[in-house]
């Protein structure tokens, strides 16, 4: 059996020693080399070819974004990045996976962890699981988001807009509107969620209709750095859910990581309810739970969306949204996946009504709200 080939990134050589014992000690695994820095990162990728590259973000000569940047440029590869769990981290992280990388492991402890055997197995998961996206990557058929500019709000809370899918009108951001607690998207997703949350929310109008209760599989720390980034690229507002709140149209809700995230009915209103209940399918938040909470909801009318991620978390929970009652249901396309586990579950139970690539999601929802 051919092994995955991979090229491990780190400034610390503690580092760099552990990662790599802790990858080889699976027999599927074969670490072929060890780059100090960015700079070595690339010119080692570019003689060795490895099938998947471990890289540091926080590193002397060109760091990890720096790397990165020129890799899925120059010569693209499933890149698994190792982030500390800082304020710094986090930001630096949702950077990164916009720019391409395939998913990253927290450092328990900081730059040089002793503790990083705590991470082993997530770290082993994600390098198969990016290894079996190689072919995509150097084939160059991942989905691309172009990213609109950054404007910073104004201080009426007006943002201006330009559609995801290319240049156009821009368009002012407006307040929020109350919900009347008769409408609710509920939107599941892991492995290359972020990228593709961009595409999708950055190409909803101000005006949304609906709120968008959203699980992403992120740990704690990383979901507020994700909500902050796509509310300063989205005409909606985009935050991370917080207990108690009423959720209204025009804004995304992002659970927090380490929290489920449920939605109730108070006096004909939609509320969010946070609690740390035990992981479900070893996720805290799933989106599981989320979904069976919708379910339960009465004269609300729901769509559910599954996009990108690995595993099958939301597809019990979009039974139960099935079976009692009514809800229209989106699942991304293997072709614009990064990975196709979770869309994969949905449509082999038979729960998909529509079946589209990303770029299309933004407009599928729209048409079926109106």
């Amino acid at each position: 059996m051919k092994k995955i080939r991979v090229l491990v990134t780190d400034d610390s050589a503690f580092m760099r020693k552990v990662i790599s014992d802790i990858l080889q000690d699976d027999p599927e695994i074969e670490v072929i080399d060890r780059a100090r820095n960015g700079l070595e990162c690339l010119e080692k990728s570019k003689q060795l070819k490895p099938d998947v590259i471990t890289l540091d973000i926080e590193m002397p000569i060109m760091n990890g974004l720096e790397a990165l940047e020129q890799l899925m440029k120059q010569q693209p590869v499933p890149v698994v990045m190792l982030s500390s769990l800082t304020r710094d981290g986090a930001d630096a992280t949702i950077r990164a996976l916009e720019l391409g990388a395939f998913d990253f492991v927290t450092k328990p402890s900081g730059p040089i962890s002793l503790d990083i055997h705590k991470v082993g197995d997530r770290l082993v998961e994600r390098v198969k699981a990016a290894a079996q996206e190689q072919t995509r990557f150097k084939r160059g058929t991942l989905p691309f988001v172009q990213q609109p500019p950054v404007v910073p709000p104004s201080s009426m809370n007006t943002k201006m807009w330009v559609k995801a899918d290319g240049p156009g009108t821009t368009f002012p951001r407006t307040g929020i509107g109350r919900n009347d607690g008769t409408k609710l998207v509920v939107l599941g997703t892991s492995t290359g969620g972020p990228k593709a949350l961009q595409a999708v929310l950055t190409s909803l109008p101000a005006e949304f209709p609906a709120p968008i209760a959203i699980v992403q599989h992120m740990p704690a720390g990383f979901t507020k750095s994700l909500a902050q980034r796509l509310d300063s690229l989205c005409a909606i507002r985009v935050t991370e859910v917080m207990d108690g709140e009423w959720l209204e149209s025009g804004t995304a809700y992002i659970a927090p990581g380490g929290y489920h995230f449920e939605v109730q009915q108070v006096n004909g209103r939609l509320q969010a309810k946070l609690h740390q209940q035990e992981p479900r399918g070893g996720h805290r938040p799933s989106v599981d739970i989320l979904f069976e909470s919708v379910s339960r909801l009465t004269k609300v009318d729901k769509w559910a969306i599954i996009m990108t991620g690995m595993g099958n978390d939301g597809t019990k929970g979009l039974k139960q949204m099935k079976d009692l009652g009514h809800v229209t249901s989106i699942i991304e396309d293997e072709s614009s996946c990064v990975v196709f586990g979770m869309p994969r579950a949905a449509i082999q139970a038979g729960l998909a009504d529509n079946v589209v690539p990303l770029h299309s999601i933004a407009e599928t929802l729209c048409k079926l709200l109106h």
